[in-house]
């Protein structure tokens, strides 16, 4: 059963999962950011425990292969470093599925931050949408949005 398992993930299965597995959260950012669905099953730690056990998997199968994980380190060392760790379509996957942890995170709090301003939820969903395609401009447009809801600019919180 195992072995079945095993083989039936390859990278780029697991891509594949891994891409369409989160869009059911973002949806639920999106349409329902107010639900009790959002609540337990979104903002909460459910698509981490999924997402971490995908990268474990990614790193279990890393092992098996001989990956050189001290050659990660490479990574700060320069632009020509970095693109040469994004030859390996494991690291690749590491990375992809670290991004869309991150950015279905920061989804989360977005959603969780707008209750607190009661930000209108059509309003809220263009930053949700930038969001999950470039993370960090979508914080931004959300920062922005939120200023004329709290009616004041707070650098931390």
């Amino acid at each position: 059963m195992i072995e079945q398992i095993y083989t039936f993930f390859t990278i780029e299965t697991l891509y594949m999962w891994i891409n369409i597995g989160v869009l059911p959260f973002w949806f639920i950012l999106i349409f329902f950011p107010q639900s009790h669905i959002s609540r337990f099953f979104v903002t909460s730690i459910f698509p981490f425990f999924l997402l971490s056990g995908a990268y474990l998997f990614i790193l279990y199968k890393s092992f098996l292969v001989g990956y050189d994980f001290d050659g990660n380190f490479n990574l700060y060392l320069g632009l020509n470093e970095l693109s040469r760790l994004f030859e390996d379509n494991l690291y690749v996957m590491m990375f992809w599925t670290h991004f869309v942890a991150i950015n279905l995170f920061l989804g989360g709090w977005i959603v969780k931050d707008a209750q607190k301003f009661l930000i209108n939820k059509v309003l809220l969903s263009i930053p949700l949408i930038i969001t999950y395609l470039i993370g960090p401009i979508g914080l931004f447009i959300y920062w922005i949005i939120r200023i004329f809801y709290a009616k004041r600019i707070n650098l931390y919180e």
